[in-house]
């Protein structure tokens, strides 16, 4: 190989390499297949310097069920006194006292660098850091990870829901918003309705189409892999390996479609119509989420609860004249206050059913919610102010020893992650590290 000089130490060594568009595709027997971000398609100068046991069939489930309400709860009537076993429950968790042994509250928890007031909601399940940044770019939710390492086991990788929303907290490994479904009725519909035999042969058809992309498109491919330099040439394995991956969860599912869907008896859930039903919407898709974990038509369901867009909601026994967003920031207000206390309050009492409801349906030797892990939580500490740290987080199920109040450093707080790594564990998932993690809960121990 021809030796060539170095550049002149007096001046920057400059490339003459043309950037590669951003709208790049490998085209090819009508398929066009979109790239990930690569450095040949940011131009050289804006780049910034860089320093150099899954779950099988068969198997005993385990569950997750993540809810974010992304206007947290008041901390005044959240904050238990004390901790450990003997802590006295705040109003708030009165609500939850029948399950007392079912859950566990965490304090001085949150996400590391997480602001962005409320575009911090959408890194609630990420943890990936400065959403208010412009050049802020999510990163995987734990509920997808978790889909990649045991959704094949179920008929669904994973249910991404929403209520008063249609944008979520679920990410793709690309960091690509996955649309929540807001219908509970179109849900169920796709869980537990069988189609008719031209259906199924319609989606199998669908399914088999989208096999072997880049089977179709090697020859590009080959082309743009020997163009691309070495940190371009990784970042496309890794993404050509997701589409393989992708590929054959297809193939997978395509299996699915000829196994006959669960038989339950509950009917079409009827969803509320109007956003001020926000309750009357959380309680359906609470409902819905039971209906999927005891069929096991899925292993992870992500809620986002989008408080923050809501109005003024109908709440039995209460007025309240003002938005859910307005009423959170309170000021101090009484008024305001009391308002918000009947709406949280709400909340408490529907997740108390939920924790009931789980616990009533008998799977093996246990119960659903015994296998399920329910964390209800915030991306906001105080709303009122925009706070994203000191997180309200309620954990139950899965199998853990509950019944207790762990409180951690409320000026030095622990990183969310590190409850989403001990969540992972449970599941079978052998993860040393998720997102900002840096080891897992201390004081969560298993049964």
């Amino acid at each position: 190989m021809k030796n060539i000089p170095p550049p002149p130490a007096y001046g920057p060594f400059i490339t003459t390499r043309q950037p590669l568009s951003r709208r790049t595709f490998l085209k090819g027997a009508g398929i066009a297949l979109s790239l990930p971000l690569l450095d040949s398609m940011v131009p050289v100068f804006s780049r910034a310097s860089e320093s150099s046991s899954p779950l099988t069939p068969g198997s005993t489930p385990r569950r997750m069920f993540t809810i974010c309400n992304n206007l947290g709860l008041l901390e005044r009537n959240f904050m238990p006194k004390g901790s450990g076993r003997d802590y006295v429950p705040s109003e708030y968790l009165q609500a939850l006292q029948e399950h007392r042994e079912d859950f566990t509250v965490i304090t001085g928890i949150s996400h590391p660098a997480v602001d962005g007031a409320h575009k911090s909601d959408g890194c609630f399940l990420t943890g990936a850091p400065h959403p208010g940044s412009g050049s802020f770019r999510n990163t995987i939710s734990i509920d997808q990870f978790v889909a990649q390492k045991i959704g094949i086991a179920t008929r669904f990788p994973s249910i991404t829901l929403g209520v008063n929303s249609r944008r979520g907290m679920s990410y793709t490994d690309q960091g690509v918003a996955i649309p929540p479904e807001d219908q509970a009725a179109e849900v169920f519909k796709q869980l537990f309705l069988q189609g008719s035999p031209a259906q199924i042969e319609s989606q199998v058809r669908k399914l088999d189409s989208g096999r072997s992309i880049l089977d179709s498109l090697s020859e590009q491919t080959k082309k743009l892999q020997n163009k691309a330099g070495a940190r371009d040439r990784d970042r496309l394995d890794q993404y050509f390996s997701s589409v393989r991956d992708l590929e054959h969860r297809m193939q997978v599912s395509r299996g699915w479609e000829y196994k006959p869907k669960p038989v339950v008896k509950a009917p079409v859930p009827v969803d509320p119509t109007s956003p001020a039903e926000f309750m009357g919407k959380v309680k359906v898709m609470y409902q819905l989420a039971q209906l999927a974990f005891e069929t096991d038509s899925t292993r992870t369901i992500a809620l986002f609860l989008d408080s923050a867009a809501s109005p003024a909601l109908d709440i039995p026994g209460a007025t309240i004249t003002e938005g859910y967003h307005n009423l959170s920031h309170h000021s101090s207000s009484p008024d305001r206050l009391g308002q918000l206390k009947a709406i949280e309050l709400s909340h408490m009492r529907l997740l108390a059913k939920l924790y009931g409801d789980l616990k009533a349906v008998r799977e093996g030797d246990g119960t659903v919610l015994d296998r399920t892990m329910v964390l209800y939580g915030s991306n906001f500490g105080d709303s009122n102010t925009h706070v994203t740290a000191n997180l309200p987080t309620i954990f139950a199920g899965g199998g853990f020893k509950h019944g207790q109040h762990l409180e951690f450093d409320r000026t030095k707080n622990i990183p969310l992650s590190n409850l989403y790594v001990t969540m992972m564990h449970r599941m079978g998932i052998g993860v040393d590290k998720f997102s900002t993690s840096n080891g897992i809960v201390r004081g969560l121990e298993m049964t």
